[in-house]
Order: structure tokens, then C-alpha cells, then sequence
């Protein structure tokens, strides 16, 4: 089974530190409305939000997918006014950019005076329509990625590393332990 760690923590608190500083200078002088997407995006939301340094709010909202076209509705919406406010919208993943595209046009509908996408993970290759993705952690290919927040049928979220699964059906027949590999 082809399974291997793509980033470590360390490589992990690094990027996020690069990624707040630059936030921290784009955003200076404002309190941004920092909003998370659950689940996926919770451990990155945490340590980008504390490193930002900067005083800022948070939230979160959630999305369910209906049917094949994987229309985008919210199931848990952001509870704070986004009118006039720096808006920075932290990804788990964005993949082909359809489900950033409706993220986007919901909250853009409400007023904000800017939103900056941040995504842990980048996947460009797949990308069916064009969307801005303002900071990425990392750019990764097809693999499948759990670690960080991402999960595989619920499970592996609290990974500190990012895992890279290159034979999915191989690992659900045999889900490893990842912890002590």
C-alpha cells in the first residue's frame, strides 16, 4: 500500500507561520472576520488564526453536497454580519473550485468589503472552473490526503502530519495505523 507522509508537522507550523505573516500585512490596520469551513478545516483554522497575531473574529460555516452535480448549500451558516468586513475564508481543500465558486458567490451576495481565500491544500490539476486561491500550504496532485483535519470515512483527522494515499482502495481494505508507521 503506497501511504507516506507528504508534510510534517513542522513543515506544516512553517508554512501556516509564512502564511499568517503575510495576512498579517495584507490585512494590517483591519479586524478581519476570519470564517473556517467545517470539518476539515478546523486544525488549519486555529493555528492560521493564532499566528495571524492580529485582532480578528472568528466563524464557521457548513456545507452539504446534494446529488452529481454537488449543488453546495449551507448547513451551518456564518452567524456574524459580513458587511464591510475583510473576510478570510479558510479551506480544508479546494479541488475542482465548483464548491469555492458557491462559497464565494453566497458570502460575496452579503457585502463584504474583500474575502481572501486560504487553502491547506491546492489541488490545481483537477480544477473545473477558475477560482482565487490567494494563499496555499501546499499544492498537491491526486493523492489522497488525510492528516491535518482531512479525513478518510471519519477517521485520521487528528493526524498532526499530512498523509499522502496513493491506493485508496488498497487502504480502505486495510486501514493502517498511521500513528506508528
Amino acid at each position: 500500500m503506497s501511504v507516506g507522509i507528504i508534510a510534517d508537522r513542522e513543515l506544516i507550523a512553517s508554512r501556516v507561520e509564512s502564511i499568517a505573516s503575510e495576512l498579517r500585512r495584507e490585512l494590517e490596520g483591519t479586524c478581519p472576520l476570519v470564517v473556517g469551513v467545517l470539518k476539515g478545516a478546523m486544525p488549519f483554522l486555529s493555528d492560521i488564526s493564532k499566528a495571524m497575531d492580529l485582532e480578528l473574529e472568528l466563524d464557521m460555516l457548513g456545507l452539504t453536497r446534494f446529488g452529481e452535480g454537488g449543488k453546495v448549500s449551507l448547513a451551518i451558516d456564518v452567524a456574524t454580519p459580513l458587511e464591510g468586513r475583510h473576510v478570510v475564508l479558510v479551506e480544508d481543500l479546494v479541488d475542482t473550485g465548483l464548491t469555492l465558486r458557491s462559497v464565494r458567490s453566497m458570502l460575496e451576495a452579503r457585502g463584504p468589503a474583500s474575502i481572501t481565500v486560504v487553502s491547506l491544500l491546492d489541488r490545481r490539476a483537477r480544477r473545473l472552473v477558475e477560482v482565487p486561491v490567494d494563499h496555499a500550504a501546499f499544492v498537491v496532485g491526486d493523492e489522497f490526503v488525510i492528516g491535518y483535519g482531512l479525513d478518510w470515512e471519519g477517521r485520521y483527522r487528528n493526524l498532526r502530519d499530512l498523509w499522502g494515499v496513493l491506493d485508496l482502495a488498497a487502504f480502505a481494505a486495510t486501514p493502517p495505523e498511521l500513528e506508528r508507521v
